[in-house]
């Protein structure tokens, strides 16, 4: 019989292992008990094996407990922000089929009709709906054993243990925050839930905490704010968008002991694919560093490959996704073989360590000349008096497409448009300049919580408009 995840995660916690959120901490014994009563309720409202789930996430521990009890039940669970919108909600719901919600620890009937057999849901543990290129959620189906083999994976590499505190202001909507928080708690740690990151929330628990999960958005923020006058902080969990060149170093001030992993992966391939460990930070900012155990990849050449060193990403790795839920057709086109194609631009360097050029759906075009955001997001950010920087592009009558920047100035920092340009001249070629750059005090941010370029371009032509 497939190994479970509920079984992996229960069995191998000690009794120091605790769920600390909404003002209450869970002993492991206490985090299976809870599981265990959601799981009969589940068995009782007539559930059965493969059936998929909604679960609302509020970022608590009943949460944690629904993931668990739902996995107990033979069922898949599908994690739901609580707060999403009705649109969202009706979406998952009509996609998935589900005949039931759970919801701080009660269960909900939300359909009458049980889901369709699929035999791809066999061995599934979660479905997480992640934004596609056309707009249209896709439904990622990740199995038990899977999911399993990356987090023993990561057990082995990452340094925690039973006396470590993990603050996770992660949503558990995404597989960053599940996989951190299950591994917190099969390793016996004590795992902090935070609803939702603010630095008023999150500024207190890092005098206490040891282990950080938070993508560079969340940093940002935290380097901004005055630095703490105690903390136990000695380990940082990051990824999910670039860290850049100057964060790292801010990091290193806020917190003198602190070491950080730069972890890159994506929901398809099982999350952490690849790391920039400390011991190869020095000379590999900027990069994604090295595969970790069990991944293989590959380099394929594209339109946009401007070298023999260069090319899209393709992961093999056992964590792979089962498929999308419901698309075989997008599943069999999303892979060459065993690799999955990952849609991003990257070149092999010279010390071997790789490094991401961009998206292949986020090139921009502009008057027939290709440019990659994320080679301008990084040139402006190692500027001095640049806190964040992010570029876009929005339609143009006669180029196609414009390039727009928006950038976030250190503290206390006057700089213009005019010195940026003057200063990227210096940097990068000239059809690489922005055609406009917006100065603001935060960079815009979607669901995930990452600076998301789409609601950048959004903003840009509200205000052409």
């Amino acid at each position: 019989m497939t190994a479970r995840l509920h079984d992996w995660i229960l069995t191998r916690a000690g009794d120091e292992a605790a769920l600390e959120g909404a003002g209450a901490i869970y002993s492991r014994a206490a985090l299976s008990r809870e599981a265990e009563l959601l799981a009969a309720k589940l068995r009782d409202a007539g559930v059965v094996r493969s059936e998929p789930i909604v679960l609302q996430i509020n970022n608590e521990p009943s949460d944690v407990f629904g993931f668990l009890a739902i996995w107990m039940a033979g069922a898949v669970a599908v994690p739901l922000h609580a707060g999403a919108a009705a649109s969202t909600r009706e979406m998952v719901a009509s996609r998935t089929g589900s005949r039931f919600s759970v919801a701080a620890g009660a269960v909900l009937t939300i359909a009458l009709d049980a889901p369709p057999d699929r035999p791809l849901l066999k061995d599934a543990a979660v479905i997480v709906f992640t934004s596609g290129s056309t707009g249209v959620p896709k439904g990622v189906v990740i199995g038990h054993e899977g999911f399993i083999a990356k987090l023993e994976m990561l057990s082995e590499f990452l340094p925690l243990t039973s006396e470590d505190v993990v603050l996770c202001p992660l949503q558990l909507t995404f597989i960053f925050g599940m996989w951190v928080t299950f591994l917190g708690l099969a390793r016996g740690a004590r795992v902090m839930l935070l609803a939702k990151f603010s630095m008023d929330a999150v500024g207190g628990l890092l005098r206490d905490c040891t282990v950080l999960a938070a993508v560079p958005t969340m940093l940002k923020m935290i380097t901004a704010s005055p630095k703490p006058a105690l903390s136990r902080l000695r380990t940082i969990f990051t990824g999910g968008e670039s860290l850049g060149h100057t964060l790292p170093g801010k990091l290193k001030e806020h917190f003198p002991l602190v070491q950080y992993f730069d972890l890159f992966g994506l929901t398809e391939t099982g999350s952490c694919d690849f790391c920039l460990a400390p011991s190869h930070q020095s000379a590999g900012l900027g990069t994604i560093g090295h595969p970790l155990a069990g991944v293989e990849f590959k380099l394929v050449q594209t339109e946009f490959s401007q070298s023999e060193n260069e090319g899209e990403l393709q992961i093999k790795t056992p964590s792979r996704m089962l498929g999308y839920l419901d698309d075989p057709a997008l599943t069999d086109a999303s892979f060459d073989g065993a690799f999955f194609k990952t849609g991003d631009l990257a070149r092999i360097r010279e010390d071997g360590l790789v490094e991401l050029v961009g998206r292949s759906k986020d090139i921009i075009s502009r008057g027939g000349n290709k440019i990659a955001p994320l080679e301008i997001d990084n040139v402006f950010a190692r500027h001095p008096s640049i806190a964040a920087a992010m570029c876009f592009s929005i339609p143009h009558p006669n180029l196609g497409e414009a390039l727009h920047m928006m950038v976030v100035p250190q503290p206390s920092v006057a700089i213009t448009e005019q010195e940026l340009r003057a200063w990227a001249l210096t940097k990068i070629e000239k059809f690489k300049i922005p055609d406009q750059i917006h100065i603001v005090e935060a960079l815009p941010v979607g669901r995930t919580g990452k600076a998301d370029r789409r609601e950048a371009r959004s903003w840009a032509l509200s205000k052409l408009h």
